[in-house]
């Protein structure tokens, strides 16, 4: 039975986090404050030196340079599994990751709602059972401190076509928790930089 060990938004705090051990070491984006290229080694190279056998990585809305400089920023991820609308394998598990969310303050991956950034979620392919965004879909764990639910509506309704067995994310920094929708188990896994603890996940 694989476990895996979520985390995200670390923000450049990663090095104060403690991991549990694990089979999958899954980091959904905001990896840095600023996305440098400068900070996403750092945080690169200290997942590399996590005991975990797979380490898979999304980008997040503050990982400039993985928009901006893909090339020479995907390459600072050797040796781990980085995630953007594709899919890999792990520990027999297939996982998809995406790093895009509904606009929001002129930050990374970001797409307007509707036909845009469904046009993203249409490429998740039914059989998968891990699904790693960013942001979260709407209903779950995406309650601003205001109130507001902020969640994608579009990406709720892929997950309805989808079906993974266990959905993760971050982003709203205020809503980290655990839902089921159907046959999906649903999980805000942010670390809030590194106030939280990860989650763990016993497939």
């Amino acid at each position: 039975m694989p476990r895996i060990v979520a985390i995200a938004d670390t923000h450049g705090e990663h090095a104060e986090l403690k991991l549990p051990d694990g089979d999958i070491l899954i980091h959904a984006g905001d990896l840095t404050p600023r996305g440098t290229l400068k900070q996403l080694e750092s945080v690169a190279n200290w997942l590399r030196a996590q005991p975990h056998p797979h380490k898979v990585v999304i980008a997040g809305n503050h990982d400039f340079a993985l928009q901006r400089d893909a090339v020479n920023a995907r390459a600072l991820f050797h040796g781990l599994t980085y995630l953007e609308d594709a899919e890999a394998t792990c520990a027999g598990l297939r996982i998809w990751g995406s790093p895009w969310q509904p606009w929001f303050h002129d930050w990374a991956f970001n797409l307007r709602r509707g036909a845009p950034i469904d046009a993203k979620w249409k490429l998740i392919p039914e059989g998968v059972d891990v699904l790693v965004t960013h942001g979260p879909p709407a209903g779950y764990g995406d309650k601003v401190w205001s109130g507001e639910r902020v969640g994608c509506e579009d990406l709720t309704l892929h997950l309805d076509r989808v079906k993974p067995k266990l959905h993760f994310f971050g982003h709203i920094h205020e809503d980290r928790g655990e839902w089921t929708r159907g046959p999906t188990r649903i999980v805000n896994c942010t670390t809030s930089e590194a106030t939280l603890p990860a989650s763990v996940i016993d497939v």
